[in-house]
């Protein structure tokens, strides 16, 4: 159950959600995409319209093309001009007529990516989506998730056991224990850079500890993430 939670959003903003096995990540995500409101208890959950998720699987339909894969989920007039709209912004707008199984794993999940902007989202819930690509696809995933939701002005929570990953991609992370916030945190300097040097080494033995690894340490780097944010979790 979670307890306590208060938890905003900006439209545009990549916040990563963190916390060791048991802490509520994964309850909270389901409350978020409309699966279990049980675990909300008394409290309110206000959403925006449109949610979609991107998980570790790309869950491409082998039968229909790429264009097919990103379009037909829509079931709107404008399904295909959205569709190939979206695959243009994740560099794929030559490859609509190919077959899922003729792309590599990163242009998989990069068709993922483009279903989920077709939908014109507001939030979007990522659960570790690339924790199984190699490195370089998965930086080259990360620049392209930030720059396609900040031109789309879609926020995103981005789940990660990977504190790396995690100070790489987000604006701000959040960690979890015993389903609350335990920590809040802006990430991102005023420029919009990532951390480096003793702020990135303070925030990732910060994070570290936040999973049960390490010992329990105060993130100095860190700053309180400022507020009000327009959605609410």
């Amino acid at each position: 159950m979670l307890t306590g939670i208060d938890l905003d959003l900006r439209a545009g903003e990549v916040v990563g959600l963190m916390g060791a096995r048991g802490s509520g990540k994964s309850t909270l995500l389901r409350a978020l995409a409309r699966v279990d409101r049980d675990v909300v208890g008394s409290g309110t959950l206000r959403l925006p319209e449109s949610i979609v998720t991107l998980g570790d699987d790309p869950h491409l339909l082998g039968w229909r093309r790429v264009l097919d894969n990103v379009s037909s989920p829509l079931g709107t007039y404008d399904a295909l001009a959205r569709g190939r709209r979206a695959l243009a912004e994740v560099g794929l707008a030559e490859r609509e007529l190919a077959w899922p199984d003729d792309l590599d794993d990163g242009d998989r999940h990069r068709v993922s990516l483009a279903r989920a902007l077709a939908a014109d989202p507001e939030l979007i819930l990522a659960d570790e989506p690339y924790r199984h690509l190699d490195a370089l696809t998965q930086r080259d995933l990360h620049r392209l998730l930030r720059t396609v939701t900040a031109r789309r002005q879609a926020a995103v929570l981005f789940v990660s056991n990977d504190p790396h990953e995690t100070l790489t991609l987000a604006d701000r992370v959040v960690t979890l224990r015993a389903g609350r916030i335990h920590s809040d945190l802006a990430v991102r300097s005023p420029g919009g850079e990532p951390p480096a040097g003793e702020a990135y080494a303070d925030l990732r033995a910060f994070l570290l500890a936040e999973l049960g690894i390490g010992e329990t340490v105060t993130a100095r780097a860190g700053r309180r993430a400022p507020a009000p944010r327009r959605e609410t979790a």
